[in-house]
This record gives C-alpha cells, sequence and structure tokens, in this order.
C-alpha cells in the first residue's frame, strides 16, 4: 500500500492530488523551485522539498533532482501531475529504478504515445512529409508536450520556415523537446475527447467523452462532458477508438484519447498519457475521483468489469490572469482575492494574497458546475464567475461569461473557429458607467464625515480613473446629509459598499481597494493622479514590453536605421513558458533598439522605436 505520495509538479495540480491524498490518509510531499518557495502547493504539503540549483522555469523538468527529492523525504510513490515531466519516459523509468511506485501508465506506453508522431505511426497515420499551396492550411505542432505550445497555424508557404523556428523553440522551452510535424488544419472541427481508465488485469474504462472545442491560441479555455450533439454512434466509435488506442500500448491509469471531429468522423489527434487539466467535468458526471483512481491503480487493484454510469452534464471553465486589451499577455502581481460562490468546485494553487510569478502558466483557477442538464450547468458557471471576487491582475473572467451566454455555444453548435468568429465581439469593453463613480464614494468615506463639507455651495470633489483603457473623471460633493452626485441619489456609501439609485433602479457595488487598483463589483480601475504627468509619455512608436520576461530573439538583421513593415515581429519575449511577438506598429523606420536576446526586462520597458513612414 501507498504511504507517502510526491507529486512532480506545482501550482494547481499539486494542490488537487495533495487533496485527494489526505482523504486517503497518504501523506504528501512537495517539490518547489526557489521562485515557489512559498507557493500554495509548498504549503499545504506535510513535507516540501527544494529543488536546488535549476533556474525557476526549468526546475520541474530536472527528474533526476526529483527522485532525490522522494528518497530524501521518504516517499514511496510519485504522481507526476499534468505537464513537464508527466510524459516523459524516462522519468518514468527513473522513478520505477529508484524502486518507487509510479502513479502513472509503464514507460513503454509513454513512450509510444509521448510523441505525437510516433502515436500517429502506431496507428497508421503519417504526418505531411512535403508541404505544397494544395495542403493549406497546416498546423505546426511540437511532437512533445501540450497546452498550445510550440503550435501555429501556415496559411502561406512562405510563412512556413519562421512558424517551425518559432514552434520548435516554444516546444524546446516548454517541453524539453524541440520536435515539431506538419498536419493538414481543419477550421472548422470540433475537438472531442475520451476519457479512459485502465488497470493491470486487462480492463480499460472508456469514461465518457468531452468537448474541448472553445481555445485560444490552440489552448482549451472552456470544457465539457459529456460531448454534446454527438450521435449515438459516433459516440460509441470514439469510445471503441479509444480503448483500441489503450490496448494497443497495453496502457494502465488514467488518459485520454484525443479526435477532432469534423464531417460526421473522427479524425486522431493524440494521446495523452497523463491526466488532463480538464478532469474534473468527467469526475463530476461519472461520480469517480480519478487522482484515486490512478492510486488504486498503482497499487494492483482491479477494476470492476463494468465503469459506472454517466449522470448529469458539466462545465469547467479555466481562468487565466492576462490581458485581453495587451493582447492577453499574461499579468503577475498579487492576487488579492479569489473567492467563487458555493454550488460549484474550485481547483487552484492559490490562496488570498499569493503573488503571481514570470515563471509558469498564468492559469489561476478551474471552476467547474454540475447539474441535471447542460443548460443548468452553463447557467450555474457563468452566474458563479460573474459574481466572484477576483481581484488582483486582470483576467479573461468577462471572456469566459460572455462565451457560456453566446448563442452558438449555449446551443452546441460551437467548433476549434469559435474564438477565431466572436472573440472580438466577447472583448469589446462594456464598462460600467457608474462602477467609478462608486470607487469615489468609497473611497471618501474613509475621511472625516463632514471634512469636505462646506456652509455655501462650492466646487465638487474630483477624482479620476482608467478603465477598460479609457480615463473617467467623476464628481461628488459632501453635504450636510452625506454624499451626493448629480443624475443618481447616494443611497448609502462606506468603503466596502455603495448603492446607488438611478432612473428608479437601485444597484449595489462592492468595493474593495489596493493601492491604486480598485475593484467595483467585476471592474477593475486604476486611481490616477488629479494631475497627470506631462512627463510621462512615451515617445511615438514606443514598443514596450507588456509583461515581464525575456528576450528570446530578435527579427534577422534588426539594428537600428532598419526599415520595417507594418505588423512585422521585431521582438519576441518569453514569458509563462510561452512567446510573446512584438510587432512594428506601423511601417517606417527602427530608430531605436535597447535591447539584446537574453536581456530580462520588466512591463513597460521600452524595448523599440519605430519612426513611423509619412504617407
Amino acid at each position: 500500500m501507498i504511504s507517502s505520495v510526491l507529486v512532480a509538479n506545482r501550482g494547481e495540480i499539486a494542490c488537487r492530488v495533495f487533496r485527494t491524498c489526505a482523504d486517503l490518509g497518504i501523506r504528501t510531499v512537495a517539490v518547489h523551485s526557489d521562485a515557489d518557495e512559498n507557493a500554495l502547493h509548498a504549503r499545504v504539503a506535510d513535507t516540501a522539498v527544494r529543488l536546488p540549483g535549476a533556474a525557476p522555469a526549468d526546475t520541474y523538468l530536472r527528474g533526476d533532482l526529483v527522485v532525490k527529492a522522494a528518497l530524501a523525504a521518504g516517499a514511496d510513490a510519485v504522481h507526476p501531475g499534468y505537464g513537464f515531466l508527466s510524459e516523459n519516459a524516462d522519468f518514468a523509468r527513473a522513478v520505477l529504478d529508484a524502486g518507487l511506485v509510479w502513479i502513472g501508465p509503464p514507460p513503454q506506453a509513454i513512450e509510444a504515445m509521448a510523441s505525437k508522431t510516433r502515436a500517429k505511426r502506431l496507428l497508421g497515420i503519417e504526418p505531411l512529409h512535403e508541404v505544397t499551396d494544395a495542403d493549406l492550411p497546416v498546423l505546426v505542432k511540437a511532437a512533445a508536450g501540450g497546452g498550445g505550445r510550440g503550435m501555429r497555424i501556415v496559411r502561406r508557404l512562405d510563412e512556413l520556415p519562421a512558424a517551425l523556428e518559432s514552434a520548435r523553440a516554444e516546444a524546446a522551452s516548454a517541453f524539453g523537446d524541440g520536435e515539431v510535424f506538419v498536419e493538414p488544419y481543419l477550421e472548422h472541427g470540433r475537438h472531442v475527447e475520451v476519457q479512459i481508465l485502465a488497470d493491470t488485469h486487462g480492463t480499460v474504462w472508456p469514461l465518457g467523452t468531452r468537448d474541448c472545442s472553445l481555445q485560444r491560441r490552440h489552448q482549451k479555455v472552456i470544457e465539457e462532458a459529456p460531448a454534446p450533439g454527438l450521435t449515438k454512434q459516433l459516440a460509441e466509435e470514439l469510445r471503441t477508438l479509444a480503448v483500441r488506442a489503450a490496448r494497443a500500448v497495453s496502457y494502465t491509469g488514467a488518459g485520454t484519447v484525443e479526435f477532432l471531429v469534423a464531417g460526421g468522423r473522427a479524425h486522431f489527434l493524440e494521446m495523452n498519457t497523463r491526466l488532463q487539466v480538464e478532469h474534473p467535468v468527467t469526475e463530476a458526471v461519472f461520480g469517480l475521483d480519478l487522482v484515486a483512481e490512478q492510486i488504486r491503480v498503482a497499487e494492483g487493484h482491479a477494476l470492476d468489469k463494468v465503469p459506472p454510469r454517466a449522470r448529469g452534464h458539466a462545465v469547467e471553465a479555466r481562468l487565466y490572469a492576462e490581458d485581453p486589451a495587451r493582447d492577453w499577455a499574461p499579468q503577475t502581481g498579487t492576487l488579492h482575492r479569489l473567492a467563487v460562490p458555493g454550488g460549484v468546485r474550485l481547483d487552484t494553487g492559490y490562496t488570498d494574497g499569493d503573488p503571481i510569478g514570470v515563471h509558469y502558466d498564468p492559469m489561476l483557477a478551474k471552476v467547474v458546475a454540475h447539474a441535471p442538464t447542460r443548460a443548468e450547468a452553463v447557467r450555474r458557471l457563468a452566474g458563479a464567475l460573474e459574481s466572484a471576487a477576483i481581484h488582483g491582475p486582470r483576467t479573461n473572467r468577462d471572456l469566459l461569461v460572455r462565451s457560456l451566454r453566446h448563442p452558438e455555444f449555449t446551443a452546441a453548435r460551437m467548433d476549434t473557429g469559435f474564438y477565431d468568429r466572436h472573440l472580438g465581439e466577447l472583448t469589446e469593453p462594456a464598462p460600467d458607467p457608474l462602477a467609478p463613480l462608486a470607487a469615489a464614494l468609497a473611497d471618501a468615506h474613509g475621511r472625516s464625515r463632514f471634512g469636505g463639507w462646506r456652509n455655501v455651495p462650492s466646487q465638487p470633489q474630483v477624482k479620476r480613473y482608467e478603465m477598460d483603457g479609457e480615463e473617467h473623471e467623476v464628481r461628488y460633493r459632501h453635504t450636510r446629509n452625506g454624499l451626493a452626485a448629480d443624475g443618481v441619489r447616494v443611497v448609502h456609501a462606506d468603503a466596502r459598499l455603495v448603492v446607488l439609485e438611478a432612473d428608479g433602479v437601485r444597484r449595489r457595488f462592492e468595493v474593495a481597494r489596493y493601492g491604486d487598483q480598485v475593484h467595483v463589483g467585476t471592474a477593475r480601475l486604476t486611481a490616477l493622479p488629479r494631475f497627470p504627468d506631462p512627463t510621462a509619455q512615451l515617445a511615438p512608436g514606443s514598443l514596450v514590453a507588456p509583461m515581464p520576461g525575456t528576450v528570446v530573439r530578435l527579427a534577422e538583421g534588426l539594428a537600428e536605421g532598419a526599415t520595417v513593415r507594418a505588423g512585422q515581429g521585431l521582438i519576441w519575449v518569453e514569458a509563462m513558458k510561452m512567446q510573446h511577438r512584438i510587432a512594428a506598429p506601423a511601417a517606417g523606420t527602427l530608430t531605436a533598439l535597447h535591447v539584446e536576446p537574453g536581456q530580462q526586462v520588466e512591463p513597460g520597458t521600452v524595448l523599440a522605436v519605430v519612426q513611423e513612414t509619412s504617407s
């Protein structure tokens, strides 16, 4: 019997595995980088071991250090989580060679399926060996790993070399393997997958389907189980193919077989030999704890011959720290508060007050709703996200809520091109016109009750805020009856709650302030000085770093004086294991270049300046 489990991972998945281990009475061991010394997963484990030496971004890829940590802490088993070393056959072998239990599939099964090219060949599918105009569009894809990293869509043949180069670099950084391949890109398919669970006694459970079609930059955003709208015949075909893939490599443990469904046909994509990020929707529908089942399989227990029955529908949304106004750049800073209403499941690696760093994936949490019907589950999840308190860096919360309520999604007519068609409308700012006033009134409440009151009429108090990229100026007055503002009635105002009545409609605003950052309901505002600093202007054409990171490359031949095209990629900054392309805002001349590869940059750092060509 397993008595102590080390999780070779961090963040949300480490916390999630520890939760099950605690329920089973199993001791837990965390590993952490220097950057994660005070991270939640390191705090909640019974024992935490520092992984020395490696840079923070690479720490969790050092299998030798992880095995040493397990032995030093007295663990007798290792759970890999997802990402990092979870699909690394050599790491699985090293765990087994050290006399530890590996809570995952056999190394040979990982090896057979971890490379998407080898997996396809195993099932008789050959990747493209040569690309011509007739094959376009195509998808350049990392052979190892997932999560949208190392993937590029190519629509013109002359874009292929650059796409290959950037995909290789991103894949090597994220997975330690720069192999990529090319396959046809199907524009309007659905991403459907089958969860499997197999024991060492020959039983394989196909635990229904999941739809993960809502993806941005090939990264899943919303997932659900079961996949809606499949014919009975197609759903059965998917389950049969998934079991066949598992049996082909003598698979054991939890895994996922992924397909692209288009035109009523299933096209094999890959098999993920690990637990998926979206596994909670399957757990909700089948009433299972997949981590507990993984542990039982690793201990040699047999599964029942017949899997449990599915009940109801579950939907999951991934909450990310990213700024839609800055091309979805990952955000860092302090997560002051994360609170989601009851009735939904919250899986997270953060708690209030934790810092969000630059080294790792910007996912803050997964929020999951389960209900008897799809419509109920979707409505419950949208409502929970909308009313959640998420205070700190900007997030994709509004995108999630609007996506869940979009008629194409509610009618289950979505495909992988959903955000290609709708991202603009779903991210169009919709500022609440009363939010800045509520912020100002809450701030004013903390002062002396009559500190601003005068016996004769005087000028109103003025405050300025930035919200959704726009500046808002609000005015209010102190009166003998309290705070007042034109056009509304101030029903109540204190530092945390403001109640306003406009046109006979009364609204409540919960307010929280952290320095110059103010959260009013779901709105995020920045308090501005009353008199702007005239010296704070950037030179026209300045290219600034959207987030802290490392400059990994410059465009070939880029130097001061170079002529650049509008939209041309000039500088690539790596942050949170993804490369972000900084492009020329207009055609012109590069008049300044302030960075070089390997240089660390902070948000707002001026990287270069492009002087626009006069028309």
